[in-house]
């Protein structure tokens, strides 16, 4: 994350770090090849793996977590070859050993998420007390991300180039420079992480899950997955169904959705969380977006980008305010509605030629900090999403095509978001996954948590992920925001609290929180 922001900036970082980001250029994909029930019993070629020692020590930096490394086949077709990956760990120990569990292994999303930074900046003081007491909170970095073995394509010379590409394209040279980032961007993750790029895959990112299971000494998987975490927890247990404890999948995907559909979802998705934000702003005096309706208030912002795309604003440094970056910046308050206030006071300044405020919202979103420097997030991002599933597009042809589709999805994002899909179709390597149902049969009770507002993963994913699942029960959070635990709904926090401790799922009456 970023260094010197506020506290409404970092607690937007972790919804966007939990997001299902598709803004690299690729939606949340499904998994890897489809994959059977693995056997209970362990493939003496996995043995090895399976039977190894945590070493523990203090994070660098103490604040109480203790930090291990796991080791993981690079192929699980070709294990014990030498060709081991890395796996960074870290612990936040019970805060009542005596009535410890086990151990709840977290992951935020993405994917390319960090699960190590929301561990330690948010879950292991964020999550509720009666949790933190009774679990020690484990998180993994999967492989590609952050940690273990971290993904990279560019320098952050030439991200800063990237992310100012014009996302919309008006003339065929637009359409060209807009190829042209996409290929040099590919080009640079093979050439940069060519050992590691066809082996991200959020199977292969479950089955290490698994490993850790075993090396923590847990029997069962307990786990709070967010967004695509909620792909990885779901994946893994359509994998590993006799060894799964209890689950809770906040912000669900729907794992029967091509990448194209999936696109346009969360493009509507972003639209649904406009129309409540413009809602709320025109209720308020100096509202940016005037005084009349959210049709109107759509137009007003729709105009403030046509003119940065012709005349890019001053941020007060050396950067100015792109189109890509505005829109990015809009797109970010829109995870949480604590950025609302932060976004009405930055489309104000850009509206008077001062784009800092969109601009930092941006760089929040790309993990870019004050130093120019950018985490890792949108490079295993599409390392994940273009190995998991086909592209949405593989022409500007496919895209113009659907362009009336993504713009009637989103009056305001659909052009934008349509092609920053395009990305995956200049892949370097081939995707392993096609979309398929998700049903886990035998596993114990898993909890899914959809919310009815929801911009990144619409609610109807977390309907179609809980009537997948065999053993799933949906509990509902009629709000807005991307996801709902320990975002200050007691009603939620109760109800997946009362699952962790005692694994009881929600009771009918109990399913929908307000």
């Amino acid at each position: 994350m970023a260094t010197s922001r506020s506290s409404t900036l970092t607690t937007i970082g972790v919804a966007v770090a939990g997001a299902a980001l598709l803004f690299s250029g690729c939606s949340v994909g499904a998994s890897a090849p489809r994959a059977e029930a693995v056997p209970t019993a362990v493939p003496s070629a996995l043995k090895p793996y399976y039977e190894q020692t945590l070493t523990w020590h203090k994070c660098p930096g103490g604040a109480g977590f203790d930090c291990a490394t796991l080791k993981a086949p690079l192929d699980y077709a070709r294990p014990g070859t030498g060709q081991d990956l890395k796996l960074e760990v870290s612990r936040k120990k019970a805060t009542r050993s005596a009535r410890r569990i086990g151990s709840l292994q977290v992951n935020p999303g993405g994917p390319g998420g960090s699960a190590i930074g929301y561990l330690q900046s948010f879950a292991a003081i964020g999550y509720p007390a009666p949790v933190r007491a009774r679990y020690d909170l484990v998180a993994m970095d999967p492989r590609g991300v952050a940690g273990s073995e971290p993904v990279t394509c560019l320098n952050n010379r030439q991200m800063d180039t990237f992310t100012r590409t014009d996302q919309t394209p008006d003339d065929p040279a637009e359409t060209r420079r807009l190829v042209a980032a996409y290929k040099k961007f590919a080009r640079g993750c093979a050439a940069r992480s060519g050992r590691v790029l066809g082996h991200v895959s959020t199977v292969e990112a479950a089955r290490d899950m698994d490993l850790l299971r075993a090396a923590l000494g847990d029997r069962k998987l307990a786990y709070v997955g967010a967004s695509y975490g909620t792909f990885l927890g779901a994946t893994y247990a359509d994998l590993y169904p006799a060894r799964v404890g209890r689950l809770v999948l906040d912000g669900a995907l729907d794992p029967t959705l091509t990448s194209r559909r999936m696109n346009r979802d969360q493009t509507a998705g972003f639209e649904t969380a406009f129309t409540a934000f413009a809602r709320d702003c025109l209720r308020r005096s100096g509202c940016p977006l005037g005084t009349g309706t959210v049709g109107y208030a759509r137009k007003r912002l729709s105009a403030l980008f046509r003119r940065i795309d012709s005349h890019p604003v001053r941020t007060g440094g050396s950067r100015t305010l792109t189109e890509s970056l505005a829109t990015i910046g809009v797109i970010t308050a829109m995870y949480d509605e604590g950025a609302w206030p932060q976004l009405r006071t930055a489309l104000r300044a850009a509206q008077r030629g001062d784009g800092k405020g969109l601009l930092d919202l941006a760089d929040l979103y790309y993990e870019r900090d004050t130093d120019g420097r950018y985490a890792n997030l949108m490079y295993a991002n599409p390392a994940v999403n273009c190995l998991d599933l086909p592209p949405a597009f593989r022409t500007p042809a496919d895209v113009r095509t659907s362009l009336p589709a993504f713009e009637k999805a989103s009056p305001v994002f659909g052009r934008s978001l349509a092609w920053s899909a395009l990305n995956c179709g200049y892949w370097p390597v081939r995707p392993t996954g096609h979309p398929h149902a998700l049903r886990a049969k035998g596993a114990a009770p898993i909890v899914v948590v959809g919310t009815t507002r929801d911009p990144a993963t619409p609610y109807r994913w977390a309907r179609a992920l809980a009537s997948q699942l065999t053993s799933a029960t949906l509990l509902t959070y009629d709000g807005d925001g991307h996801t709902a635990y320990s975002r200050g709904s007691r009603c939620v926090d109760t109800a997946i609290n009362t699952y962790l401790l005692t694994g009881r799922p929600p009771a009918p009456a109990h399913r929908r929180c307000t």
